[in-house]
């Protein structure tokens, strides 16, 4: 998959760039710098599956109807103990075929994609893909399960929570529940993101955190797009020896007030494009349209909202000096 962007060295400041930047040569893949630091793969692959990305589900032996979009799993989680759990529409292939199985081993696959949550060349951002064996929850895990799914996702968000809760043999007329929950027990899981490409054992899976700042990332994004975008792009005078790559703040191929093209090579574009513990990754876009990222690393990990204004605040003063 190809995504604008190589960063191999930390410049100044904690930035990090790719050899497609100012100095206008090629774009290769991204990369992270070796010292870098930086979420495991199994880090990112359950934050993957804590967020709101789009995700979809393969089942060995069904063919994907028009209709499968509706087995796309209204919402998920992770157990304690590993398992992922996925909240499916009732008729969904999904939810029939894990029915039919019964104990049986059902191989199923979830291919998780990541899209930007503002407008960015080169848009989405990863992939993950989880598989492993597809059951319907137990009777008498039912409770627990939905619990532990509330928990993540507001309860007035998640249709059809009181079916998933209904007791055996108490199924609405017609007799196929609107809900399931079913469980995901993880074989093997690999990403391809910004960070490159990696496979992750089961194990580590269940082991690892999520980012903490997964749910609020898509609108702390968007907010510093929409309401601090000049500050964004000020963030390039960190490059160091290239800060001389920055541009007028506009959008590719406008011009600037006094009429002449800002040269190229230099940035005149720069978006948020994603958000971690670690740090800010802004993907700026110069006068050639060509794209190119940069990593701006936290002075230490963030662990929540509140430090991550400490953390942003911090940046941006170190840019406007």
């Amino acid at each position: 998959m190809f995504r604008p962007g190589s960063p191999t060295s930390s410049a100044a400041h904690g930035t990090e760039s790719d050899d497609s930047g100012p100095a206008g040569t090629e774009v290769g893949q991204p990369r992270p710098a070796e010292d870098a630091r930086q979420p495991t793969a199994a880090e990112r692959v359950r934050t993957l599956v804590e967020s709101n990305a789009t995700a979809s589900l393969a089942i060995l032996g069904i063919e994907e109807p028009e209709e499968f979009a509706a087995g796309i799993p209204t919402a998920r989680t992770v157990t304690p103990d590993g398992d992922v759990l996925l909240l499916v529409p009732g008729g969904s292939p999904a939810a029939r075929a894990a029915a039919y199985a019964q104990d049986d081993d059902l191989g199923c696959v979830m291919e998780i994609t990541d899209v930007a949550p503002v407008s960015v060349p080169y848009r989405v951002r990863g992939r993950a893909w989880i598989a492993g064996w597809l059951t319907p929850v137990r009777n008498e895990e039912r409770a627990a399960c939905a619990m532990l799914l509330a928990e993540r996702h507001p309860v007035g968000e998640i249709l059809g929570m009181q079916e998933v809760l209904r007791p055996p043999g108490t199924e609405r007329p017609g007799g196929r529940p609107a809900w399931v929950l079913l469980r995901l027990e993880v074989g093997e899981a690999c990403v391809d993101d910004l960070w490159g490409a990696q496979s992750v054992e089961p194990e580590a899976f269940a082991a690892a955190d999520p980012d903490p700042l997964v749910e609020h990332e898509s609108e702390l994004l968007q907010h510093l797009h929409a309401a601090h975008s000049e500050q964004v792009h000020l963030l390039c005078t960190l490059f160091g020896d290239r800060a001389g790559g920055c541009g007028a703040a506009r959008e590719p191929g406008g011009r600037e007030p006094d009429g002449p093209q800002t040269p190229p090579g230099r940035a005149v574009r720069a978006v948020p494009v994603s958000l971690t513990r670690f740090g800010l990754r802004v993907r700026f876009t110069d006068a050639d349209n060509r794209s190119f990222d940069a990593r701006f690393d936290f002075p230490q990990p963030v662990s929540d909202v509140g430090e991550l204004r400490r953390a942003m605040h911090t940046l941006f003063e170190a840019a406007a000096q």
